[in-house]
């Protein structure tokens, strides 16, 4: 498999090295030269598959030649050891809603899917076995966590999460900075996620800084991210043979919805995919009229969602401009200058083919949370009833999946404000209420956190 940059198609890279770079060098995004498209009877064929051989099926088309199947196979099955449900996910009928639980792996959260294989790809690639690798990741709640799980204790490998300090939930925070081992670095940014993201982005786009920390990244502008995220569209799917499907999927960033539209484009029969904002609406503002323009983020309900710069909208902009590598390098220029781009009434319509967009406040999500608490008895995170309240409105002979993208134990706070319910806590989470957290306040600034990681590795 070969991969380009969606500002520069003549680029070449394998999938080694789009894995440990994360982020292309002219500061595009990979993304594959050619996607498989799978025909009927190959459909039906991996339908009948569990849900690691499937896994292995369409993760080992991204990752040729670079990792032998067989031993794709085993490294698929190792990652999902620590799930507590052996087809990784599960899908519930909660009322008339059709729910897809991601969120049965070590940390709580979907995250856990992608990056569990992430971790183990470190070994198989041998990417830190010369040299230590540091990944850094930005996260808005549960990326960082999970990539925590996923790498803590890793030989040669350090990780560094940078997370908005005081702008995710407590459980989420703790999560992730008890851990305490000795390859783990918790960083509390004076700021957003998005000031995060870019700091993240800034120091891959400084070659002399990347390559003198060897520096990875983990966020879901890693196309392997998206690559293990495909596996749980196309299984959940499966479950409803011979339906009209809609993904309903609550998202910040475009990965996990984005993954989604890629699985659409390899023959998965998907009628639309919803993206449920919340009041940080960049995603519904471009979708329904044209206009990406970034505002001030809105501290909400659902943090993992509080973005206004969706880095991975650029990889669907790739195909909404015809593959056109200059005009998407011009327009990221020109959010980069003006602070806005504009798309005409022809590609929003290309946009809208596969794709609704809903916002829902913060009110409105307390209030589904709520009603699913009273009429099913059934607790739902904030995210997950931003996507429930998206899919509200759209009227057919549809079914439409839910994506469950976290527990609601990481939301203690919100689901009692909603219910005046405590959450049962998981297993998972067993021992860490008692559990010293260990993290540094930084300010948003790119030397601050260069200066602070060379200091851990001098």
């Amino acid at each position: 498999m070969e991969y380009i940059s969606t500002r520069n198609k003549n680029l070449n890279y394998n999938f080694k090295e789009i894995f440990l770079r994360g982020l292309a060098p002219d500061g595009g995004l990979f993304i594959p030269k050619k996607i498989k498209t799978f025909n009927k009877s190959e459909i039906e064929g991996l339908s009948q598959l569990t849900y690691t051989d499937l896994a292995a099926e369409i993760i080992s088309l991204f990752c040729s030649p670079d990792i032998d199947k067989n031993n794709l196979k085993k490294l698929i099955k190792k990652s999902y050891q620590s799930f507590i449900t052996e087809e990784v996910v599960k899908i519930k009928k909660v009322g008339d809603v059709n729910l897809v639980e991601l969120y049965h792996g070590p940390t709580l959260a979907f995250k856990d899917i992608a990056m569990q294989v992430l971790g183990n790809l470190y070994d198989e690639l041998k990417i830190a076995s010369a040299k230590a690798v540091n990944v850094v990741v930005a996260t808005s709640g549960d990326t960082g966590s999970a990539a925590i799980a996923a790498l803590n204790d890793r030989k040669n490998i350090n990780v560094f999460v940078l997370h908005p300090h005081n702008k995710i939930s407590k459980m989420q925070r703790k999560i992730m900075t008890t851990i305490g081992s000795n390859n783990i670095y918790n960083l509390a940014v004076k700021g957003t996620f998005d000031d995060c993201q870019k700091l993240v982005k800034e120091m891959f786009s400084e070659n002399n800084f990347r390559e003198k920390i060897n520096m990875s990244g983990v966020n879901s502008i890693n196309w392997a991210r998206i690559v293990c995220q495909i596996v749980y569209y196309f299984y959940s799917a499966f479950k409803f043979k011979n339906k009209k499907i809609i993904f309903s999927v609550p998202t910040g960033n475009f990965g996990d919805i984005y993954a989604g539209y890629v699985a659409k484009k390899m023959g998965l029969p998907i009628e639309k995919l919803i993206v449920a904002t919340n009041e940080n609406d960049i995603l519904e503002r471009v979708i329904n009229f044209g206009e990406y323009k970034p505002s001030k983020v809105k501290p909400s309900l659902s943090p993992s969602m509080d973005v206004q710069i969706s880095s991975n909208f650029e990889r669907l902009l790739f195909d909404v401009l015809n593959h056109d590598d200059k005009k998407v390098s011009n327009l990221m220029s020109k959010l980069l200058s003006e602070g806005s781009f504009k798309l005409n009434k022809e590609q929003i319509k290309t946009i809208k083919k596969d794709f609704f967009a809903n916002k829902v406040t913060d009110k409105e999500t307390l209030k589904i949370i709520k009603t699913f608490s009273e009429k099913y008895n059934f607790l739902i995170d904030p995210h997950t009833a931003t996507a429930v309240g998206a899919a509200k409105n759209v009227k057919g002979d549809f079914e439409i999946l839910i994506l469950g993208t976290a527990h609601p134990y990481k939301f203690l706070e919100t689901i009692k404000m909603a219910t005046n319910e405590e959450v049962k806590m998981p297993k998972q989470m067993r021992g860490i209420l008692d559990k010293k957290e260990k993290y540094d306040i930084l300010e948003n600034n790119t030397s601050d956190v260069k200066n602070y990681i060379l200091g851990k590795l001098s």
